[in-house]
């Protein structure tokens, strides 16, 4: 057997690590692959615009992104009931602007309107019941409202588990009664209306994947080959981004459902957090210190900060939005959350640690 041969053969036919060894079936390190580091993981992706401009493009590749990381997102015993799978997209301001023209109404500027994306009880009356208690909340807040529009959606491709638990997709236009809010303003606005929002509609079926001025989020409990199908919007030429998230979620200690599925509002990520219950006990007993000059009074609407019901991404994900939009940026807000290790670490500083 010639070097090259030899080597060839190596690569396919992996050594065996010892008689007893974990990695002895697996393929021998080799350029970027190490046996030693493989882990399980849920399928995530981006793509973005380095330029920033919107494009049909970047929703249409990420949209293969995911439908190429089928393999790493899960289904239950029916072949066609995923565990979830979703697409964080920037507002895509010219395809709702087309919308509401063919409506007679003219949104405002990019930036100064929001969007809600909402999951409501399939029941009318139940979803209507849910949408005044939304109006009347917002009003109260200090918005206008623009109007609700029911999300176009194709169920003919789901199984059985995922119609049983298929919400009504809705979405939610609104915008301040002032004019030119900035735009970190407008978030924590939003963000504090949607808080109570939840808490006034605890005993009601509703769930708000995201309520931005910036980002929209559409998923559910769908395979990833699904989403697009599932959600018309995402494949009309006119909604456009600069960047897109998307996940195929393998759910492994939580349940899967609509809610469940990924992206949340800030992040895709994989969970598997084994300090979670921790980390979730020592924020609650720092929430009774908690002060915030951007939120003042307001701050009381948003504790406790973490959803008990959602995942252990879902309450990452919490936290994350609650720190960004209380003043921190991303890079500070995300290093707090999860810190270098620092025990024994010689050179950190005592400050540091």
């Amino acid at each position: 057997m010639s070097a090259q041969q030899k080597s060839a053969h190596e690569n396919t036919h992996p050594k065996e690590n010892g008689a007893h060894g974990a990695n002895r079936f697996l393929p021998a390190a080799q350029g970027l692959y190490d046996p030693a580091q493989e882990r399980d993981a849920c399928g995530m992706g981006f793509v973005v615009d380095i330029a920033g401009v919107p494009a049909h493009e970047i929703v249409a590749q990420a949209l293969t992104v995911l439908h190429n990381l089928s393999h790493r997102g899960a289904a239950g015993s029916e072949k066609n009931s995923g565990d979830g799978a979703g697409i964080l997209l920037q507002i895509p301001d010219r395809f709702f602007r087309a919308i509401w023209q063919e409506m007679g109404v003219v949104l405002p500027p990019a930036g100064q309107y929001g969007v809600a994306q909402f999951f409501l009880s399939p029941d009318q009356q139940q979803r209507q019941q849910s949408q005044q208690l939304v109006n009347d909340l917002a009003q109260a807040a200090g918005f206008a409202l623009i109007g609700w529009r029911d999300v176009p959606t194709c169920n003919d491709s789901l199984g059985q588990t995922a119609l049983r638990g298929e919400p009504f997709p809705c979405q939610f236009f609104l915008h301040p009664t002032e004019q030119a809010v900035a735009p970190q303003q407008l978030e924590r606005r939003l963000f504090v209306l949607r808080r109570r929002i939840e808490k006034a509609a605890q005993d009601q079926r509703l769930y708000i994947p995201s309520f931005s001025a910036r980002t929209i989020v559409y998923k559910g409990m769908l395979l990833a080959e699904q989403l697009p199908a599932y959600y018309p919007d995402l494949r009309d030429p006119r909604c456009e981004s600069a960047i897109a998230l998307v996940h195929s979620r393998f759910s492994t200690n939580t349940f899967p459902s609509w809610e469940r599925a990924h992206p949340y509002r800030r992040v895709i990520h994989n969970g598997e957090i084994n300090t979670l219950k921790g980390n979730e006990n020592w924020l609650r007993a720092r929430e009774a210190l908690l002060e915030s000059e951007l939120f003042g009074e307001e701050l009381a609407d948003l504790l406790p900060i973490i959803d008990d019901d959602g995942s252990d991404t879902a309450k990452f994900d919490n936290l994350l939005e609650f720190l960004t939009l209380a003043g921190r940026d991303l890079p500070h807000a995300a290093m707090m959350m999860i810190p270098e290790p620092w025990s024994r670490h010689e050179g950190m500083s005592d400050e540091l640690k």
